[in-house]
């Protein structure tokens, strides 16, 4: 008997169907629990987990370190240039 929804794709399946009607996943390549959970990359249970090959499948090779950037020299002179506008203004 096919599941209510699609585990491969997820969309609803007739009650008597032989296969999904969207994708065509039927037992032998989608329903099944072989099928399903062999797609998924999960280690068996003789395998053990490797954290850092997960790390780099999922976010990629290299780390990513944000380092904080200070003030633009730009701004330093803005600022300095709106100082010294204000005392020229407020000293006169």
């Amino acid at each position: 008997m096919p599941p209510a929804t699609c585990p491969n794709c997820g969309a609803d399946v007739p009650r008597n169907a032989k296969a999904c009607p969207e994708c065509g996943a039927d037992e032998k390549t989608g329903w099944s629990e072989d099928a399903y959970a062999s797609g998924l990359g999960i280690p068996d249970e003789e395998e053990k987990f490797d954290y850092e090959n997960f790390v780099k499948e999922e976010f990629g090779g290299g780390s990513r370190e944000v380092k904080p950037r200070g003030i633009s020299w730009l701004w330093w002179v803005t600022a300095v240039i709106l100082v010294t506008v204000f005392l020229f203004f407020f000293l006169r």
